[in-house]
């Protein structure tokens, strides 16, 4: 392959120059002097070409390991075993990577072992795609031997030499070529996308922790309904088969234009990339196959819907080890994302307080995107509503309504103070207070709530819930 080595131009004679931190320019300078080989090399060649920050500078030399931590104060063993060392510069980590030829693949996703080379060309050949086999030095410009550069401004994820052997060396870069062209909006080469067809099944090799990372990525970039092509390729029905029956479930009613699955799909650009949003929108009707219905007329119904299609969601994330914080704020968001508010202030804060005040306002977002994503049907009414409910919100967090037990005029320290002993009964009272306050903001004053509610009141709350109409 040396022969089709591109130094440099970019086909009109002009020399891309990539601006290094001056750590990295140090990191290599001095490698440079020891009398070794020493490149940036992969996504920060890629995203530099492409005008972006990147967010690791990695940088591959001919160096060994151990020659590479003589040559700086501080260093880390981060993975020696592959020929990786990471220095310590400023206070920030760049890691360095011996040339290395990988050997065989046995578990589809790591080498039995690695082999250090002298050879850049044949670090190159090793890795995944032509846009991150690319090496840059000031000295020499970008070191370009699969015309990842083309690729780059052809907008093509392309594997390096042949892709069944790429995927099959690891089934994880399956995943990573849809990433890739969800995040760079790019085309997956026809060839490649083949591959990928054929060594999907493979991805069970793959732990659910490394599948999560690539599925979160995919979901949060500019084009989350790629998905699609992990659809079409194979690749949901290893990791979230639940998406493939959506796919296959029509809505035969005038409020959808899409299948489910579609539906999803189109939801899921509609809400802005952060992971609790986008998982939301990925899961939000995943049990609608379980719930479908057909009626005389031959209009589909999904009556129960959101609480089977929460779920489902607290079992899928689990399996792809979500973090229970993630997992707790997406189930909630799809067991409510169908919620019907009364249009009083009363309304809304009794709506706040059920689906949580922290998630309340991300609630909006999953409601406006899956409207969104719907057909035309009475679209203008839908978006009135929202309107009218966003308005209600609005004022009730302005004018600091007690939404939460902490934001009562009495506390349980109070009520102990006024002879209320601890206990479930002490609870209760809290609650009824709530209760009435969440009616009636005015009654939130520590006078009327003893009176009504503290031990001197008789019932001490176990009966009182503070709505009965006082005129």
């Amino acid at each position: 392959m040396e022969q089709h080595q591109k130094r440099g131009g970019d086909g009109e004679g002009r020399k891309p120059v990539i601006v290094l931190p001056e750590p990295v320019r140090q990191i290599l300078s001095v490698l440079h002097g020891a009398g070794y080989e020493a490149y940036v090399v992969g996504g920060c060649v890629r995203d530099s070409l492409l005008g972006r920050e990147p967010e690791d500078w990695d940088i591959t030399t001919s160096a060994k390991p151990e020659q590479t931590k003589a040559l700086f104060r501080r260093t880390i063993d981060t993975g020696i075993q592959h020929g990786t060392v990471t220095v310590m510069l400023g206070g920030k980590g760049y890691e360095i990577t011996t040339y290395r030829i990988d050997g065989a693949y046995e578990d589809g996703r790591h080498p039995k072992q690695v082999s250090f080379t002298a050879s850049l060309s044949e670090d190159l050949r090793r890795r995944d795609f032509t846009i991150n086999a690319m090496a840059y030095s000031e000295e020499e410009g970008v070191i370009d031997l699969f015309c990842g550069m083309e690729d780059l401004e052809a907008g093509v994820i392309r594997a390096v030499g042949d892709p069944a052997e790429r995927f099959t060396e690891d089934a994880l870069r399956i995943m990573r070529a849809v990433r890739f062209s969800a995040q760079l909006g790019y085309e997956i080469e026809e060839e490649t996308k083949r591959a990928i067809s054929k060594i999907a099944p493979n991805l069970r090799k793959v732990s659910a922790e490394r599948i999560q990372v690539e599925l979160t990525k995919l979901l949060c970039s500019a084009h989350p309904d790629d998905l699609r092509i992990a659809w079409e390729t194979g690749m949901t029905g290893i990791f979230l088969p639940e998406f493939d029956a959506c796919m296959e479930t029509p809505q035969h009613n005038p409020h959808h234009r899409y299948s489910v699955g579609e539906h999803i799909l189109h939801s899921l650009p509609e809400v802005r990339p952060d992971k609790v949003l986008r998982l939301a929108m990925l899961l939000h009707d995943i049990g609608k196959p379980l719930c479908r219905t057909t009626d005389a007329d031959g209009t589909d119904h999904f009556h129960g819907h959101a609480e089977k299609s929460a779920g489902m969601a607290e079992q899928i994330l689990r399996r792809l080890k979500y973090d229970n914080d993630t997992i707790r704020r997406v189930e909630r968001l799809v067991r409510y994302h169908g919620l019907t508010i009364e249009e009083t202030p009363a309304g809304m804060r009794r709506a706040i307080v059920e689906v949580g005040e922290e998630l309340f306002p991300l609630l909006f977002e999953v409601k406006y995107a899956d409207g969104a994503a719907q057909s035309e049907y009475r679209l203008p009414e839908k978006k009135e509503l929202l309107a009218r409910w966003r308005e209600l919100y609005d004022g009730v967090m302005e004018r600091g309504d007690c939404l939460n037990l902490k934001q009562l005029a009495v506390s349980g320290k109070d009520l102990i103070v006024a002879g209320m002993k601890p206990g479930e009964q002490l609870g209760q009272t809290l609650q009824a207070m709530l209760r009435d306050v969440l009616e009636r903001p005015q009654d939130n004053t520590r006078e009327y709530l003893m009176e009504h509610f503290g031990p001197q009141a008789g019932c001490g709350g176990e009966e009182q819930d503070g709505t009965e109409d006082r005129g």
